[in-house]
Parts: C-alpha cells; sequence; structure tokens
C-alpha cells in the first residue's frame, strides 16, 4: 500500500499526547461522590459499565486515527514487469559555422536543427546519447549520457559563433568517432547535420568516415538548405541584412561517408523534411526492447472514511445509551 499524501500521517503523532491526558485524567480524576469508607463497596459485584468505561475514548482514538489514515489517501497497487533492454549509442554532431544562421528554414537553420534533435532525444529514453558542436574546430558539448534533462538544457544553449568559424567536418566526426568508441551498446551511431563543404580542420571526412568504419560505427549524414538561394545574415554598417546567397553543399562527400560506413544520406530542405529525417532515422535505430508491464493503482481512502464513521456513530451510540452519564 502506498499513500497519495504521506504527510498527514504525522498527524497520528497527534493521538500519543491525547493518550497520555486521558491517562493522567484518569489517576487524577475526583470522585462525583465522597463517603468514609469504600471499604463495603468492595465486595459488591462489578457492572458491564466499569469494563466498558474505557471503551468511548478508544473509539474516539480509532475514528480519528481512521479519519488521518483517510487524508492521506491510501492506495493499493498491483505491478509486475519484465524488460530486456539493449540501447543504442549515439552522438549528434552539429554543425555551428555562420552560415547555420540562413533562414531558409524558419527561424534559422540552426534552431530549426536544435528544435528536432531534442524531439529525437525526448523519444529514446533508454539510450546513451551524446552532443558534438563543430564549425572550424570541433567540441564536445556534452558527453554521453541518459540524463537527457541535462543534454537538452545543453542543446539549447548551443548557438552558432560559439568556436571558430569556418567547417571542419572531418574534425567533427572524428571528435564523436572518440566519444562513442568506447560506449557499452553493440549498436553505436553518429547523426552528422552540415550545410556546408569540408574548408577547415586536420582530418579529411573521408579518412574518419574510414576510422567510424573500423570501429563498427554507422554514420548518418544531413545535408541542410534549400535548393538554389538562401538568405544569410551580413553584418553592414546599417545593421543585419539578408542577402541570397547560393547553398553549397558537398553531398558527394557526405554520401561516402554514409555508404562506407553503412549509414544513409539525407537532403533536408527545410524543417518539415528534417523532421521526416529524424523520425526515419529513430525507426532504423529503435533500441530493442522486450516488454511485459500491469499496473493498476486503486483509491482505498473511502474504507477508511467508513471505519471513521463507523467509530463515531458508536461512540455516539454508546454517550447515549448504556454509557450515558445521568447527573
Amino acid at each position: 500500500m502506498i499513500f497519495a499524501n504521506p504527510a498527514y500521517l504525522w498527524l497520528l503523532l497527534l493521538l500519543v499526547p491525547a493518550i497520555l491526558w486521558y491517562i493522567l485524567k484518569q489517576q487524577k480524576g475526583n470522585a462525583s461522590m465522597e463517603v468514609s469508607s469504600t471499604s463495603p463497596f468492595e465486595e459488591m459485584p462489578r457492572s458491564y459499565k466499569y469494563y466498558l468505561r474505557h471503551v468511548r475514548f478508544a473509539l474516539e482514538l480509532a475514528a480519528a486515527a481512521s479519519l488521518i489514515v483517510a487524508l492521506a489517501r491510501p492506495q493499493s497497487t498491483d505491478s509486475w514487469t519484465s524488460r530486456s533492454t539493449e540501447g543504442v549509442d549515439i552522438v549528434l554532431t552539429l554543425d555551428i559555422s555562420t552560415s547555420m544562421l540562413a533562414r531558409d528554414f524558419n527561424p534559422s537553420r540552426v534552431d530549426a536543427a536544435k528544435d528536432v534533435a531534442a524531439q529525437f532525444i525526448s523519444g529514446r529514453p533508454y539510450d546513451n546519447i551524446g552532443l558534438v558542436i563543430f564549425a572550424g574546430e570541433s567540441f564536445t558539448m556534452c558527453p554521453m549520457t541518459t540524463d537527457h534533462a541535462a543534454l537538452l538544457n545543453l542543446l539549447r544553449d548551443v548557438e552558432c559563433g560559439m568556436i571558430e568559424d569556418m567547417t571542419a567536418i572531418g574534425d567533427g566526426l572524428a571528435t564523436a568517432i572518440s566519444r562513442i568508441k568506447d560506449g557499452p551498446a553493440k549498436s553505436k551511431t553518429i547523426i552528422l547535420l552540415t550545410d556546408g563543404t569540408n574548408n577547415a580542420g586536420d582530418i579529411a571526412p573521408v579518412t574518419a568516415a574510414d576510422i567510424a568504419r573500423t570501429f563498427g560505427i554507422r554514420v548518418y549524414t544531413i545535408g541542410v538548405g534549400t535548393k538554389g538561394m538562401a538568405p544569410y545574415p551580413v553584418q553592414t554598417p546599417y545593421g543585419i541584412e539578408y542577402r541570397n546567397y547560393p547553398v553549397e553543399i558537398d553531398e558527394v562527400t557526405l554520401d561516402q561517408i554514409a555508404v562506407k560506413t553503412g549509414g544513409k544520406y539525407f537532403r533536408a530542405t527545410d524543417k518539415g523534411a528534417l523532421k521526416n529525417i529524424f523520425s526515419e532515422i529513430d525507426k532504423m535505430e529503435k533500441t530493442k526492447l522486450s516488454v511485459t508491464e500491469y499496473s493498476r493503482r486503486e483509491e482505498e481512502f473511502m474504507i477508511w472514511a467508513v471505519f471513521a464513521l463507523i467509530f463515531l456513530s458508536l461512540d455516539i451510540l454508546l454517550r447515549n445509551t448504556i454509557l450515558k452519564n445521568i447527573p
């Protein structure tokens, strides 16, 4: 049995001083009639009222205790669970170069990616998930963790301009590999999202893909950006202006990375397409589960409320019948 409001049970402690008060009252009570000696009455048989003299107080205590338990809302539970899980290790590798501020996605590429990634993380409660960001260099924003609340908080803090600009796809992938390669899960996956071409870093993207394949890591690559032209923010003497520039994504390299590692390349031209891509990856990389669950919870406070009513009724009945005080 569990209680929905267990704090009310502390009120049961108030019954202790009530009992002590009653005992002291019985010891110090004054007789209603004084006589010179009670010895003539010692041999007289005792009536049933003598033996029932403490019943009313016991009923009052029982009623108070039952009412307190009812307020605490006892609940019965029947539950059994048989669960077998095999988690998937995942690293989200996110490009945060300034080109991710382009407004062909609403409100921007990076914000759209963060929103969709957050939904993806929330839908995989049993997986170890990490977060790597990259631009001109790469950085582990969050190591592998099952504390998804902390991971989502760090993901919300990701912004373009946090690290040196440019696009080092190879370095970003290599950092993700170093984080995931020693993970405990048999299935290891990297989701790499970028909107450009590799133009910085020390490791070539295809070389990083070969390393991932060596460790049995599958890489899904996502090219983010509309076809043709997209509005990019440009700082001018008059403030930020949006100018159209051609979208250049090295789809050939991204596809090579995916093919080498047994993953798949996707192209996202808007936020809706990006959601569909993450949904597809989610289906392909589902955690293996064998779960049998049963749970039932029922309120049990009513029976205690009935007990309290019965005890109070008996107290009132006795007080006005066989245990009635006659002045």
